[in-house]
């Protein structure tokens, strides 16, 4: 696990690290409620049909069954991956390898969001998603597949702290490298109390505590 953040990384047949963010179950919580309210929205608008065109009731079921079982289906294949929920929170289903979702994991991740509901409004599947570090649910861990962050926009500039550079007091291994660059690269994201928390976190390295900790990383 990296040190800065929770990061999913794969390595491509090439020997090419592909690191993606794994979201939690808040965000995922959050995209459920959006897709939730435009499903009823769905659902409420071929019931108001059912009334005024006098159609079967079985049209109405037939409504309730697909929206429930082939909504998020639908989208995830067909929208690389995001129903209108993830998209607006800004997360996205993909395979285990980080390739698009396709048909068969999109229908097993869904079809077992029943299992992920047991006992209780998603209960088990709450605690399922946060006993591993990428925050898969059960339907997640049978289909092969991973939701995380959309890529943000690699055309933002980074720029770094403007202090005076200094050497670290030992050597660097190559993890404690990639931490201090994610850390300062991060700078501008990150609250002060964050910053304290994670630069303490390398203490072991600059043998320093909170603010200065926070100052002797950023000159590295």
């Amino acid at each position: 696990m990296n040190l800065i953040d929770v990061q999913y990384r794969v390595e491509t047949p090439e020997g090419i690290d592909l690191i993606a963010k794994p979201a939690g179950p808040m965000v995922r919580a959050a995209a459920f409620g959006i897709d939730i309210s435009f499903r009823f929205a769905i659902c409420y608008a071929v019931a108001l049909a059912f009334d005024v065109f006098d159609w079967s009731i079985g049209v109405v079921f037939i409504t309730l069954f697909v929206v429930e079982w082939f909504y998020p289906v639908l989208f995830e294949v067909l929208y690389h991956g995001q129903t209108p929920g993830k998209k607006i929170t800004g997360i996205v289903v993909v395979n285990d390898d980080l390739t698009a979702v396709s048909w068969g994991p999109s229908i097993i991740r869904n079809l077992l969001r029943t299992a992920d509901f047991l006992p209780f409004f998603y209960i088990g599947g709450l605690i399922f998603s946060l006993s591993n570090d990428s925050f898969k649910r059960l339907g997640d861990l049978s289909a092969g597949t991973v939701v995380v962050y959309k890529n943000r926009d690699t055309k933002k500039k980074l720029t770094l702290p403007k202090v005076a550079p200094t050497a670290p007091a030992s050597a660097l291994d190559l993890e404690d490298q990639i931490a201090i660059i994610d850390f300062t690269e991060r700078d501008s994201e990150l609250s002060q109390g964050r910053k304290i928390e994670l630069a303490n976190i390398l203490a072991p390295i600059h043998g320093l505590k909170d603010k200065k900790a926070v100052e002797h990383i950023q000159s590295i």
